[in-house]
């Protein structure tokens, strides 16, 4: 749009045409500092727990493996159910996109906020499939659950001492008892519990499966509350342990909790669409810096 005005007088006779678009300041960016920066800070703050994650994961590692001198790593088994590597390898994985977050939003670099972007939705991909897997088909998780995992756990439980306190505190918050639906007999396949073991211990359970394991005038734990229960029937052994398996019961307990569960799920979901969400606007904004950059 331009603006006309006459000039008259003094020998000269014309038009002033004036531009009224505004010209871009040279100092003028399309890049949101409000972005740049909270992408920057909610990633700071991931990398800082994955350092500490990290850490955790390394010293219970380094250890176990001092106090048993070995740690088994045959199998994606053995890998999933050690705790501290677990805890190691979320701590690495974290820590590497977190960084790409930070690093991507501060130097305004377009292929580490590709990266980040692309993790995220893989995560929440991810998080969706197994989301559904455990609402949509429970009895078939169940069944997964039971057959992939029963025996590798109660195999490791005196062998891992992380998996050990892990399951003793599943078993005493839950209120159960093994894994699978035959709930404390699942101690059988252990070799210390096994009726054929020379231990002391044979035919038991974990004093965690116990149902009043401490002593209420000593306060100590009683570690032998659960011997040789597995020699009595179900209705005798329930008046001293609990006698369902933990697989059943977290079950129950989160179709009691579902609408919790879920709200926390979806709010989980939300912000990681959120932030999705960001990163690719800051690409977008750059791009198009570099786009006017270049013109």
């Amino acid at each position: 749009m331009s603006n006309y005005r006459h000039h008259s007088g003094g020998g000269y006779c014309g038009i002033e045409i004036r531009d009224m678009h505004p010209r871009i300041s040279q100092n003028f960016t399309y890049v949101s500092s409000c972005v740049k920066y909270m992408i920057f800070m909610l990633n700071f703050i991931f990398w800082l727990f994955s350092g500490l994650l990290l850490g955790i994961g390394l010293y219970a590692f380094m250890d176990k493996w001092e106090s048993t001198g070995w740690v088994r790593l045959e199998t994606v088994y053995d890998v999933i159910l050690n705790i501290s590597l677990v805890m190691m390898i979320a701590g690495i994985v974290i820590f590497v996109v977190s960084f790409a977050g930070c690093l991507g939003a501060l130097r305004e670099n377009t292929c580490l906020l590709k990266f980040y972007s692309m993790c995220l939705l893989l995560f929440f991909l991810l998080e969706m499939a197994i989301a559904i897997m455990g609402f949509v088909f429970p009895q078939n998780m169940n069944s997964f659950l039971e057959d992939k995992f029963t025996d590798k756990i109660i195999h490791s439980y005196r062998d891992d001492p992380d998996l050990q306190n892990f399951i003793d505190f599943a078993q005493k918050e839950f209120k159960c008892c093994g894994l699978s639906n035959v709930g404390y007999q699942d101690w059988s396949k252990n070799e210390y519990f096994n009726c054929s073991s020379p231990s002391v211990e044979k035919c038991g359970v974990p004093y965690s499966c116990c149902i009043n394991a401490t002593d209420i005038s000593s306060g100590l734990v009683n570690i032998m509350c659960g011997y040789g229960v597995q020699e009595h029937s179900v209705a005798a052994a329930s008046k001293r342990i609990w006698t369902s398996g933990c697989i059943e019961i977290v079950r129950v307990w989160a179709e009691r909790n579902l609408y919790a569960i879920a709200g926390i799920a979806l709010g989980i979901a939300l912000i990681q669409l959120f932030v999705i969400y960001l990163a690719k606007t800051l690409e977008g904004q750059i791009e198009l810096q570099k786009s006017r950059w270049s013109a």
